[in-house]
């Protein structure tokens, strides 16, 4: 019976596939999902390929960069934040690094992330005294408020996100209080209406906003120039109660794989899998067009990714599991 049960146990490691792949011990892998197109995108990505793939139970969860890094930092959850920009949350990411509970498995975007002011192209054609994120205060005028005249509009970051507490600070150390009012767009779909709709009628706008993604490509967006960024400095401007803002520059973005500590142990195959999860900027930015301009879900947009970029996934994952993600496509 011993040499019987050895030789079907070494059948069955023959049958199984090279590399195959599967969720270990991990019962619920829950993943974030963002407010923005990328992120959720990513998210439906990574929920994809964990459930067809891997097998995993998982669940998308509601999320956003400053509550969900803290989540994860006090409750080790969500399992996995696949576009968690850690240059936003510089504090609380250095805070889960000491305390052990949350790892970087892989930088998302190859280019890393780029945070900052923008501005359309035409508005630096027409005004090229403007070069900096320090020539706004002399030129407060350009970007003049119909609502509130005798200042201009700088567009913050929408409420939530870790952005709105970063340019919160810039806002101090440019010392704009006087020259420029610090106008909350609501949410993210707001701020990208206005920039839409100021590009739509040539008008000047200057605020927040980041890249990869399809408003940068679609509407020619520029970011002003930043001195060289010192890491104390910055770690101040992303802190909510920062008591000396000063100016320095936003570095490229390290946007994470943000994944918590024990999923490494319960479920190898897939910490495997998101320590190879990388998309080119230039692609991501394509598909995010694509998306923008279909009117697509972000569930949509991340199946419209896998159908059509097998190149990129298809080296995350060995070939038995890329086979499953396929055919659960179809």
């Amino acid at each position: 019976m011993t040499a019987l049960a050895a030789l079907m146990a070494s059948g069955m490691a023959m049958a199984q596939p090279a590399g195959a792949g599967d969720c270990g011990s991990a019962e619920n892998v829950t993943i974030a999902e963002m407010t923005w197109l990328s992120a959720a995108a990513l998210a439906h990505v990574t929920q994809k390929i964990l459930a067809a793939g891997y097998g995993c139970d998982t669940e998308l969860v509601p999320g956003d960069t400053v509550p969900t890094a803290t989540s994860m930092l006090t409750r080790s959850t969500p399992s996995i934040a696949p576009e968690l920009w850690v240059s936003t949350v510089q504090a609380q990411w250095d805070e889960m690094q000491a305390k052990g509970n949350v790892y970087k498995a892989s930088d998302i975007f190859s280019g890393g992330g780029q945070d900052g002011l923008w501005v359309p192209d035409y508005v630096l054609e027409q005004h090229p005294e403007i070069k900096t994120i320090e020539d706004l205060a002399a030129n407060w005028a350009v970007f003049e408020d119909s609502q509130n005249p005798g200042k201009g509009r700088l567009y913050n970051g929408p409420p939530g996100w870790a952005s709105e507490v970063i340019i919160t600070n810039y806002y101090k150390a440019l010392k704009l209080e006087d020259s420029f009012e610090l106008f909350s767009p609501g949410s993210g779909e707001n701020l990208k209406a206005s920039i839409a709709r100021a590009v739509a009628q040539n008008k000047p706008w200057v605020g927040y906003y980041w890249g990869p993604s399809d408003v940068v490509g679609k509407f020619k967006l520029v970011r002003l120039g930043m001195p060289e960024s010192d890491r104390e400095k910055f770690t101040c401007l992303t802190d909510i109660n920062c008591a000396d803002p000063q100016v320095t520059g936003w570095a490229a973005g390290e946007v994470a794989v943000a994944v918590v500590s024990d999923l490494k142990d319960k479920a190898p195959d897939v910490a495997e899998f998101l320590s190879k999860m990388q998309v080119p900027n230039d692609e991501i930015s394509a598909v995010l067009a694509w998306g923008d301009d279909n009117g697509a879900t972000a569930e949509e947009v991340a199946t419209h990714f896998l159908k059509n970029n097998e190149a990129i996934w298809t080296a995350w994952v060995p070939a038995d599991v890329a086979e499953k993600v396929r055919a659960s496509l179809n």
